[in-house]
């Protein structure tokens, strides 16, 4: 990997994140429920060699789009 891919790498990192919180928050405000400290653990999104922890329990991000899916299932 040269510098230059880095950031690019990082920046869809950041932006596959932000958008799961997003969609979890608002499947979760969907079924009535608000999660005010959701959030990326910061320490897990500062290791480069593990994919961060979602902060609404400890849960890893594959855990949280399953709970996106389950959510939206439900819902239909």
């Amino acid at each position: 990997m040269t510098a230059d891919e880095e950031p690019c790498a990082a920046t869809e990192g950041v932006h596959m994140v932000e958008e799961t919180l997003g969609e979890l928050r608002a499947e979760l405000g969907e079924a009535g429920v608000v999660l005010p400290s959701l959030r990326v653990d910061p320490v897990s999104w500062a290791a480069r060699d593990v994919p961060p922890l979602v902060d609404l329990g400890r849960c890893n991000l594959a855990t949280a789009r399953q709970l996106v899916a389950a959510l939206r299932e439900r819902r239909s």
